[in-house]
């Protein structure tokens, strides 16, 4: 395999650890990439400058697959500045406050809320979030809870389902590979075959509910639950948030009604679903291409629409409107700016051989039984380094089904490994862009979310790995439900423990 040893490691890690330490995840992406560059230009600094412009952000936006995701991230921005500035979301939380009038209810609404806005691992943070941080401050629930929950309900759910842009993606790998070793077996079944093997995203999904009515806060989360509880600060003193929102008072000053969020949101599903049936759905696969054409063409219909009720409902006028949806794209542009270098520093890694030089070292004569932890073990290095979770599973896969096979091993649980565990680092990773989304999209500090997050991450991670060394060892589907009792007796061990370390702290203070 082609790369170049172990200055390969040095763009992710140095990114990780400036990310880490300046708390600024632009630098931390853009010196990654530039050190990269740097050693590909054979240390030559004038090259690597020319090189990274030229060659790696400019080819960035013309790539088919990254501009359509900069246009749709564009409509996605101005539809949520509607939302945030129509009053409609403070509607909505006066609305339901009468309902969900406890933290329990607050956070299963919101994971609720992520897992019905499956269709788009993008959208669910940029629309989920600024609908729930009303009625999480009013809950006095951290915004660092809100992004753990919507990021643990956008990739975490889109990987799992076979008809949207993610599914069609991996099928597609494992068709090619299937096609090679002569297996007569369909994509599609071996996908849903795979499902519950998929112990890191079902694990991730099923942690917030328990969280939720256990109160089994940990780590850095409980340190920002009790931030809250007992300051009301939404932020730390030093937290510089993606998206600073409006604050409730600025909001609810404004006469609105809960309409101005339901009915949008419902044009949007409407849309999206009518134009995705036109097209065959729920028969025929769509591309990823036509799905991101029909949900930007839904985020459009659903901004017109909030525009006409605002103006009607006299919450603002055409002109005032307007300005806010273009200022609304316009502010997107720091996220963009991170995205672009997420994708350059991931084009870097991809050249360096980065994920070629980790395979290398990982690869072996292993005994069969092996084969799900170490494909789990090797994606999530490779997901969290790179931020990715499609470049892990197109080199992974590659890899993972051709070595079941030759080993007699099961293949639906080698193809679950690799998706959990390219999963991992595209959940987790300070450089992946669904993580970066989930801080923007609670107006959370990105760095606060990522250490309050990767407790949980790890957790999960741990728990999936020991189920993934069974089911290695047995074959057995029953390795799903150790995953989830490990997760469980963790997650009750872990809190007791910060109880304790509290308890401990009270006595020592007084």
């Amino acid at each position: 395999m082609e790369h170049i040893g172990w200055l390969s490691l040095i763009p992710p890690v140095l990114a990780i650890i400036i990310a880490i330490m300046t708390k600024n995840v632009i630098i931390s992406l853009f010196f990654g990439t530039f050190s990269g560059v740097l050693i590909l230009s054979s240390w030559a600094p004038l090259t690597a400058t020319k090189t990274i412009i030229g060659e790696y952000l400019f080819v960035q936006l013309t790539d088919s697959y990254n501009a359509g995701v900069l246009v749709l991230l564009v409509f996605i921005g101005g539809f949520v500045a509607l939302m945030e500035r129509s009053g409609g979301a403070a509607a909505f939380a006066d609305k339901v406050i009468h309902f969900l009038n406890t933290k329990v209810k607050t956070q299963l609404a919101a994971w609720f809320g992520g897992i019905i806005i499956f269709f788009s691992d993008l959208g669910t943070p940029l629309l989920n979030g600024p609908i729930f941080e009303k009625v999480f401050d009013k809950a006095k629930l951290s915004r660092e809870k809100l992004a753990w929950i919507i990021d643990s309900t956008a990739s975490p759910v889109a990987v799992l389902i076979p008809f949207i842009g993610w599914g069609v993606y991996i099928m597609g790998l494992i068709q090619k590979e299937f096609e090679a070793l002569s297996l007569a077996e369909s994509d599609w079944d071996a996908f849903v075959a795979a499902i519950p093997y998929q112990f890191y995203p079902i694990l991730t999904l099923l942690m917030v509910p328990l969280v939720a009515f256990t109160k089994l806060d940990f780590g850095a989360m409980a340190k920002a639950e009790k931030r809250v509880q007992e300051t009301g600060a939404l932020y730390w003193p030093e937290s510089k948030p993606l998206r600073k929102s409006e604050t409730m008072q600025e909001i609810s000053a404004t006469k609105s009604k809960a309409s101005l969020i339901w009915l949008p949101l419902l044009t949007l599903l409407v849309t999206l679903f009518g134009i995705l049936i036109s097209l065959g759905f729920p028969f025929e696969r769509i591309g990823g291409s036509d799905f991101r054409v029909a949900l930007t063409t839904a985020y459009l219909f659903a901004a017109i629409l909030l525009i006409i009720m605002m103006v009607y409902y006299k919450v603002k006028k055409f002109g005032e409107a307007l300005e806010i949806y273009m200022s609304g794209m316009q502010r997107m542009m720091n996220v963009a700016i991170t995205l672009v270098l997420a994708w350059a520093l991931g084009t870097v890694i991809k050249n360096a051989g980065t994920a070629n030089y980790i395979v290398e070292v990982m690869d072996g004569n292993v005994p069969a039984y092996l084969i799900p932890v170490i494909l789990f073990i090797a994606g999530a290095a490779m997901s969290f380094a790179t931020g990715s979770s499609w470049g892990t599973f197109a080199i992974m896969m590659p890899l993972a089904i051709p070595m079941a096979f030759h080993f007699d091993a099961s293949i639906y649980i080698a193809i679950g490994a690799v998706l959990s565990g390219g999963l991992f680092g595209d959940h987790c990773s300070p450089i992946s862009d669904t993580t970066i989304l989930a801080s923007t999209g609670a107006g959370c500090d990105h760095i606060d979310h990522v250490k309050t997050q990767l407790p949980y991450a790890l957790l999960n991670g741990g728990a999936a790995m020991v189920a993934y060394l069974v089911a290695g060892l047995t074959g057995n589907v029953m390795s799903l439900l150790l995953a989830i009792v490990l997760m469980v007796v963790t997650v009750v061990l872990l809190a007791r423990r910060q109880k304790g370390l509290n308890i401990d702290t009270k006595n020592l203070s007084s």
